[in-house]
C-alpha cells in the first residue's frame, strides 16, 4: 500500500527539520548533508526521500553528485494552518482578558 506523504509528516521529525534548515541556507550534496548527522547514510537518505516526496526539497544531478535544494513554498500550508489557530486562540484569550478585567 502506497503512503501519501504531506508536509506535516515531513516537519514532524526533528532530523528532517534539521535537514531543511541546513539546505535552506545553501544547496548541499547528499554526502554533505549526511556528514551533519550521527546516523547512517541510508538513514539520512530515507529522510531526504521523504522530504522530496513532500515537495520540501528537490534533488538535482550535477555531474556525479546529487544536490539537495530547499523548496520552502510547501511550508505555506503549515503557516496557513497555524494561522487559523493563532487567530482562534488570540480571540479567546482576548475574551478571557476582557472578562477578567471586568470583574
Amino acid at each position: 500500500m502506497e503512503t501519501r506523504r504531506d508536509v506535516f509528516q515531513a516537519i514532524a521529525d526533528p532530523t528532517r527539520r534539521a535537514i531543511i534548515q541546513l539546505i535552506a541556507k545553501q544547496p548541499l550534496n547528499l554526502n554533505s548533508v549526511a556528514d551533519n548527522f550521527d546516523m547512517s547514510r541510508p538513514a539520512v537518505s530515507k529522510h531526504i526521500r521523504i522530504l522530496s516526496e513532500c515537495g520540501l526539497i528537490t534533488i538535482k544531478q550535477r555531474g556525479r553528485e546529487r544536490f539537495c535544494n530547499a523548496n520552502l513554498h510547501s511550508l505555506k500550508e503549515v503557516s496557513d494552518w497555524v494561522e487559523k489557530y493563532r487567530t482562534f486562540w488570540k480571540d479567546h484569550l482576548d475574551t478571557l482578558e476582557d472578562l477578567l478585567n471586568n470583574e
